[in-house]
């Protein structure tokens, strides 16, 4: 498999990469991502092994990395063309301005036209709310979302970070009212977070939302930089700032990764990957690169074919406590389908069920 190997965006029409290339770490502003040249080198190796899909956000270092990409993508029709580029609205980039983030009509059109600015595009082909806007109703960022498409300057739409019932009402007001549905639901989704798949990936399935996944590596915690070996030895702060604490749960995943990547002749990271994109829903999973060689390194995921053996290893270790709606999943199909067995999955009887037509009232 490679870049090239294309798939669609939810039940939409666009077509994307396996693996997007993830901007977040373009530009030095923060003190940790790569400058300027790096990045377009990221950006050239990217679209070299068939790569098409790039995202950024308008506030990824401070809206440098739309400026980056814009000077190695926006001069060139062509390749402008052939990339999905996607960004994000609704991070605030204005200190003491309400108006300067979040989904309300002012900030998105504000947003929409600086990127597109910085991009040197006239259009963006996916363009994310970044995060919900709790004080802004729905009706009016799809209702601006809906201008922006049919003026030209957005092509596709979708939500990151949101919540699965804001994401289903959201999807349902634009079907009712004609507008541009969400294609993409951008999720932090890898074998340290689980969570999503209670309600978030399931409804985006439902939906005909394609899932893109970012953080499959648990922001480097499953890199291959960190192990049972070198705890205490190696700094791990980076990793902890916005995940978990190394403890027994995660050293026991990341000794699983080891050992089937060891069988496999390949990387731990390309592992974590591998399984991410083995997920149902998925659309396609983000890549941050710090280099060339980061990117080639985790690009080799896409050849790894994992067991049916390796996957079930790791889906018990990684097995999040379970929420109210999955915990009563089992139930729901037992007492529903009752001794019978309905697309290939059999049901027992039902502890309360009658044994017989005569024993109901």
């Amino acid at each position: 498999m490679s870049l090239s190997s294309y798939v669609s965006l939810g039940r939409s029409g666009l077509r994307v990469s396996p693996f997007a290339l993830g901007t977040m770490t373009f530009g030095e502003d923060w003190g940790w991502g790569a400058d300027a040249e790096t990045s377009k080198a990221i950006m050239a190796r990217y679209i070299e092994l068939g790569g098409n899909f790039i995202d950024t956000a308008n506030g990824y270092t401070c809206g440098h990395a739309e400026h980056i990409i814009g000077e190695y993508i926006g001069k060139d029709s062509a390749l402008r063309d052939r990339v999905v580029l996607a960004t994000k609205f609704g991070m605030n980039l204005y200190p003491g301005d309400p108006n300067g983030g979040g989904a309300s009509t002012k900030a998105i059109v504000r947003a929409c036209e600086q990127s597109l600015r910085r991009l040197q595009t006239d259009y963006i082909d996916l363009y994310w709310m970044h995060v919900p806007d709790r004080f802004t109703p729905i009706e009016e960022t799809l209702r601006t979302l809906e201008n922006l498409v049919a003026s030209g300057k957005v092509r596709y739409i979708g939500f990151s970070d949101t919540p699965g019932w804001k994401v289903a009402q959201a999807q349902a007001i634009a079907s009712m009212r004609g507008w541009t549905t969400l294609a993409g639901l951008q999720l932090e989704y890898s074998l340290l977070e689980r969570s999503v798949e209670a309600e978030l990936v399931p409804m985006a399935e439902e939906l005909g939302i394609g899932v893109v996944v970012w953080s499959p590596l648990a922001n480097g915690m499953l890199s291959g930089k960190y192990t049972r070996a070198n705890a205490g030895t190696v700094d791990g702060s980076r990793a902890t700032t916005f995940g978990l604490p190394f403890g027994e749960r995660e050293f026991s995943i990341i000794d699983a990764l080891a050992d089937i990547a060891k069988r496999h002749e390949t990387n731990i990271a390309a592992v974590a990957l591998a399984w991410v994109r083995s997920r149902s829903g998925v659309s396609s999973t983000l890549l941050g690169a710090r280099t060339v060689a980061h990117l080639d390194a985790n690009v080799k995921a896409l050849d790894v074919k994992l067991a049916a053996e390796d996957i079930a290893r790791l889906d018990g270790l990684s097995t999040p406590p379970m929420t109210f709606i999955s915990r009563l999943a089992g139930l729901a199909d037992m007492v529903v389908h009752h001794s019978t067995t309905v697309n290939g999955q059999s049901q027992p009887a039902w502890w309360g069920a009658p044994a017989n037509d005569a024993a109901r009232y």
